[in-house]
Parts: structure tokens; C-alpha cells; sequence
């Protein structure tokens, strides 16, 4: 099952600037160079956020990992999550993270376009909507069960909810190791394999 998400994950990569563009969200390049650092993600974070065309976004935290910086782009209404963005550590381009967030995100994907009647295609036959038949007790449950047979000895954290999945993170032994993602419909476990090794995290709060 690994083996068929990195594959899938090459596939997607190839895609992501064209669902940047599909979903009205601006990317920014800040240059070459040695890694950004934390702060520098920050504040490219919450510009992201800013440069919503739809607006009402917020940047909620933002995780530094050996290969990226993973951030998370919530609604400043709803309190839910909007999508999740990878900030290149050297040059601070933002892109769509692959996977869950492009396949699962029934809002803000190109399948969540395609069912408000953007007129894009999208694969997606569910609408936009904050109750999913998996809650969110029952995806920790899930993740966890994935855990003991892949990641043994990791625990998860309470998951953050998104449009059609959940995001779980997980620590071993008590520091983030990793997340994974769980369908709110299906139950289906993605794991996030592309961070690398976690580094350090910043809550950006309200």
C-alpha cells in the first residue's frame, strides 16, 4: 500500500502547480539560496493566506521538516480546515500538498471546484460539507490501528479536520514524528511520506 502512495505522490507532484491555478491560490518565489527558516515560512504562510482570492483564511501553524515546511490554511469562520501547502526550504515556493489534500479535499481541490459548478474537471462525487460519515474519534481510532501495525510505538494527537478527511499527527516517543491522513468517508489511511525528519513546529494561533 506504501509502495502504490509514493507512486501516486510522483504522479501528483507533476500536477500541483496546474491545481495551485485551478483553485484561485497564488504561489510566490523568494529565490535561491541556503533554507528560509522557520520565520521566513511564517510570514510566507500567512501571505498565502492573505492571497486567497476568496478570502477568509488564516495560516494556523506552520511544521519545519527536513525536506519542507508544511503549513496549514484554515477558515477564519468555520474553524475548519481549508488545505494543506508545502514551502520549498530553500526557495519559499508554495505548493499544494499531494495526496489527501488534492484527492480527498472536497472544497478546495480541483474536485471540490468541479461539484460548486466551477466548471473544471474533478473526480470527486462528494459535496462540500463540515459532517463526514467517519468522525473524528473514530479517524484517531483508525490512525492509531495503522500505527501499531506500521509505526510501532507512535501515538496520535486529536486529528484536524478538513473538507472530506482528516489530518492526524503522531509522536514517538512524545515529539511530532509524522501525520497521516484519514478519509472521513471511507476511513482510507494515506501516509504523509514526503515530510522527512521533523524539526520543530509554530502554532500561529487565532
Amino acid at each position: 500500500m506504501r509502495q502504490r502512495h509514493l507512486l501516486m505522490i510522483g504522479v501528483l507532484s507533476v500536477g500541483t502547480s496546474l491545481v495551485l491555478g485551478a483553485t484561485g491560490f497564488a504561489t510566490g518565489f523568494l529565490g535561491g539560496g541556503g533554507d528560509i527558516g522557520i520565520d521566513r515560512a511564517v510570514q510566507v504562510a500567512k501571505t498565502a493566506a492573505a492571497s486567497y482570492p476568496g478570502g477568509g483564511l488564516k495560516a494556523d501553524e506552520v511544521i519545519g521538516f527536513s525536506r519542507n515546511y508544511y503549513a496549514t490554511m484554515r477558515e477564519t469562520d468555520s474553524g475548519i480546515g481549508a488545505f494543506e501547502v508545502l514551502i520549498d526550504r530553500r526557495s519559499g515556493t508554495v505548493t499544494r500538498e499531494p495526496g489527501p489534500d488534492m484527492m480527498w479535499n472536497t472544497k478546495y481541490s480541483m474536485s471540490g471546484a468541479a461539484m460548486n459548478g466551477d466548471g473544471m474537471m474533478g473526480g470527486s462525487l462528494l459535496t462540500p460539507s463540515r459532517v463526514m460519515t467517519v468522525t473524528a474519534q473514530r479517524a484517531q481510532e483508525i490512525a492509531q490501528r495503522w500505527l501499531d501495525t506500521n509505526r510501532a510505538g507512535s501515538t496520535t494527537k486529536s486529528p484536524d479536520s478538513f473538507y472530506g478527511f482528516y489530518t492526524v499527527d503522531f509522536e514517538n516517543p512524545g515529539q511530532l514524528a509524522g501525520m497521516l491522513s484519514v478519509n472521513g468517508y471511507t476511513g482510507q489511511v494515506w501516509y504523509h511520506s514526503w515530510h522527512g525528519r521533523f524539526i520543530q513546529l509554530r502554532e500561529l494561533g487565532a
